[in-house]
């Protein structure tokens, strides 16, 4: 008598791996330093072998760009103006950062990128590109805009994890909302 039952293959499922994955990532950044987090040791933090990790991601950075991404998800543009908008957007952004490991494996990658062309295009295409294009239409700005938007927020919120090892007091997040909306809110343009 044959089984109707299908084989399934030895190890994880493999729709659970980038989950657990993920979370090993974070939790191995956010314990040792970004540094110190190999693949070696996410892999052994994760309960899978090393290639299943190289399978997927070819190196750390791109891991952790994809580590990211999962981790910030789509980006909440709810609000009935352009304040609101930009308001919720910075709060969002600020509040991904202060997650455990986040900030974390989005500064050491950025400063990773710095000297490496091809992770550096890796993260503007995959990581930047796509909430970009979601402010720019949200927002109603062009590129450029858009672009110094994000420079400002996030390069604001990475230094100060990076000074102080904590992500941006409530407090300060409220002033960085009064001061960037002064710049952007109004819809008016710099010569």
């Amino acid at each position: 008598m044959t089984s109707t039952t299908p084989a399934r293959s030895p190890g994880r499922p493999r729709a659970g791996v980038n989950a657990v994955v993920f979370a090993a990532t974070l939790s191995t950044v956010h314990e040792l330093g970004y540094a110190r987090a190999t693949v070696e040791r996410i892999a052994a933090a994760a309960g899978v072998a090393k290639s299943t990790v190289y399978r997927r991601w070819p190196s750390k950075g791109e891991l952790i760009v994809d580590c990211l991404l999962d981790a910030f998800g789509p980006a909440p543009l709810e609000g009935s103006g352009r304040a609101e908008l930009m308001s919720a957007a910075i709060r969002w952004i600020a509040a991904k950062i202060g997650e455990r490991g986040v900030g974390d494996a989005f500064a050491g990658v950025f400063s990773d990128a710095v000297s490496d062309p091809a992770l550096r295009k890796i993260l503007s295409t995959r990581l930047q590109d796509p909430y970009r294009l979601a402010l720019q239409d949200a927002f109603g700005e062009p590129e450029h805009r858009v672009l110094f938007f994000i420079d400002v927020v996030v390069g604001v919120l990475l230094h100060r994890m990076g000074m102080t090892g904590e992500p941006m007091a409530d407090a300060d997040v409220d002033a960085l909302v009064e001061m960037v909306l002064r710049h952007f809110a109004d819809g008016s343009r710099p010569a």
